[in-house]
Order: C-alpha cells, then structure tokens, then sequence
C-alpha cells in the first residue's frame, strides 16, 4: 500500500485490494464524516469542509421540497457506501435518492447492486477538485443521473452508452429548471434555511402551474 498526502482535506491510499477497502470501512466505521470513493485500487479518503456540508444539505433539501411538491415517492440514503466488488468500484455519495425505482426498493435497509437496483439520482458536491475521477466510478455502478455543484453552478449529468453527458434537463425532475437552483438558494441563503425551503416549494408550484 502505497499512501500520498494530497490536500489537508483527503488522503490518497494506492495499491488496496477489494479486501483491504473493506476492511477500511469496517475499521473506520459508520459514524464518521468523511467520503470513500474506491477506484480500482485506489482509495480517496476526503474529509468536507462546512461550506461543502451546507451545499450539500441545502440541494438535497431542495430535491426532497420538490419531491414533496411533485406527490413523488422517494427515498434518501445520504452517504451509503455503494460498491460492485466485480467492477472494484465502490463510493460514497453527498447525497443519494431513488425516485423511478423506488418502489423496488422500499424500506430495504441493505442493499447488493448485483441484485438490486443503484440509485436514481447521486449528488456530488466539488468544491475543491476531488483527487479520484468519481464518474468512471459511477458509471460502473450504473448510477443514470448525477447532480454536481461546482462554483455556483449546479450541472445535471445523465450515463449514455457507458459515459456521463453533460444535459440542460433533469429526467427525475424534467418539467424544472433545475440549473436555476443555485441562484435560488444564494437569495435566500442568509434568510435561514426555512425560508429557502418555503422559496424552492413556491419556486417549483410557479414551473407546475398550467
């Protein structure tokens, strides 16, 4: 095992097995904060930042709000360790939901991606330049949608023939303007995180009204 110290923030640890990154998990637990993301061999340990967790929270929030909105089923897994041992992919999302299999999955507490289905949708925020590539990752894990906020700007990816295309339009959410998302949470963000919740519901009835 070979280990390289990047940033403050992350670690990056070369030449693990699958078991070894297992082993990690296990050692390191479920009550932590930092993200693993496991890419054939390699492992990036990144420890977020407050400014991270608020983006994080406060878009996951906007997707449960609209959700909400929308009368759509959902379920949230947060930072589930998502991992195929054949494919040695294995990450940790800022936020993770299931939306048009969410019936398949409901109230399942543990999970096999070689049974069950990924995801919906995985947000990523990236506010220092992640190490680790995570797409490569998650297109293995067969993730179709991915949400990623990177410099005020909120891009909506979707997986096409094995690689993630850069789209305007949202399919778990396609009649919103989800790009516009970030603007809205910058003019609220000093009101307090109830008002942005009341300001995404408004924002979402105003796009659905005939």
């Amino acid at each position: 095992m070979l280990l390289t110290q990047h940033r403050a923030d992350r670690v990056l640890l070369h030449h693990l097995t699958w078991q070894q990154f297992e082993t990690l998990l296990t050692c390191l637990g479920d009550q932590r904060n930092s993200r693993i993301a496991y890419d054939a061999g390699t492992v990036e340990i990144m420890t977020p930042l407050p400014e991270h967790e608020y983006y994080r929270d406060a878009i996951a929030d906007t997707i449960k709000d609209i959700a909400d909105e929308l009368d759509l089923d959902y379920e949230c897994y947060g930072s589930t360790t998502w991992r195929k041992p054949l494919k040695q992919a294995g990450v940790e999302a800022d936020n993770c939901f299931y939306f048009q299999n969410e019936h398949l999955i409901r109230g399942k507490l543990n999970f096999d991606l070689s049974q069950d289905p990924p995801p919906d949708l995985a947000l990523e925020i990236d506010l220092t330049s992640k190490s680790l590539a995570r797409f490569p990752i998650y297109a293995r894990l067969n993730v179709p949608e991915i949400w990623c906020y990177e410099a005020g700007e909120l891009r909506i990816y979707t997986l096409q023939n094995g690689q993630y295309q850069d789209v305007d339009t949202s399919p778990t959410f396609p009649q919103l303007k989800i790009r516009e998302l970030p603007q809205l949470i910058e003019t609220h963000r000093m009101q307090g995180r109830r008002a942005l919740r009341r300001a995404v519901r408004n924002w979402t009835r105003a796009q659905i009204q005939p």
